[in-house]
């Protein structure tokens, strides 16, 4: 049985998550109080509805603590965001992920019970830095507030070495969670395999550890 899923606010972050869950297959309730953006989304998702999220009558109308996931993605207004999840916890909404607009707007969101707060602005901007600071840097992802996995390419510093001539785990504090060798994934990897010039090492640790780990082994400087 596939999930439900609703989506409140349908600006860009809302909209993508909205199309990408659709296009996932998934069951996708679209609302905002703005018709333009609702008629934009009526091919779209499952169903798409007119509704002010802070009307908590609306909300129950619609069914909307029928929903196992409901992503609110309201843009500027932080009190309408905040009101809005106060209702769906209360309405008994399984799971909330809200959007914060700053670390101020994300606690008052924890201390109410959001289940999940994102900061796509920031997270992205983190992913861009760190893959300008080298191409060898494919992505990251932020765990927590001081952890992180990211996914790079073996830079000249690591090829034709093993993981053991490298020694990640004892030199950074990091550990190689996976090897991508063409279309191959190497989940917990032999330590003593060669890496070759093409190959993706997923690795996961503190944030501080990480940072040395690209510094020494990932950047290539010449």
């Amino acid at each position: 049985m596939k999930k439900e899923f609703a989506v409140i606010g349908l600006g860009r972050f809302g909209g993508s998550i909205c199309r990408e869950l659709s296009n996932e297959g998934m069951p996708v309730l679209a609302i905002d109080k703005n018709e333009d953006r609702v008629n934009n989304f009526k091919n779209v998702a499952s169903h798409a509805v007119i509704l002010d999220s802070t009307d908590e009558e609306a909300l129950k109308e619609i069914g909307i603590s029928n929903f196992e996931h409901v992503i609110v993605a309201i843009g500027e207004n932080i009190q309408a965001s905040i009101l809005t999840t106060v209702i769906l916890k209360d309405l008994g909404v399984q799971r909330v992920t809200v959007k914060a607009q700053n670390d101020y707007h994300e606690k008052i969101l924890n201390k109410i019970g959001a289940d999940r707060v994102v900061h796509p602005e920031r997270d992205m901007g983190k992913r861009l830095a760190h893959n300008f600071i080298s191409s060898n840097i494919l992505d990251y992802l932020e765990l927590s507030d001081d952890h992180s996995i990211v996914e790079v390419k073996a830079g000249k510093k690591m090829v034709d070495k093993s993981l053991i001539d490298l020694d990640i785990r004892a030199q950074f504090g990091c550990n190689v969670v996976a090897i991508k060798q063409g279309k191959d994934i190497n989940v917990s990897p032999q330590a003593d395999a060669l890496l070759r010039e093409d190959d993706i090492l997923i690795v996961i640790g503190a944030d501080n550890d990480l940072s040395r780990f690209e510094r020494y082994l990932v950047i290539d400087n010449d």
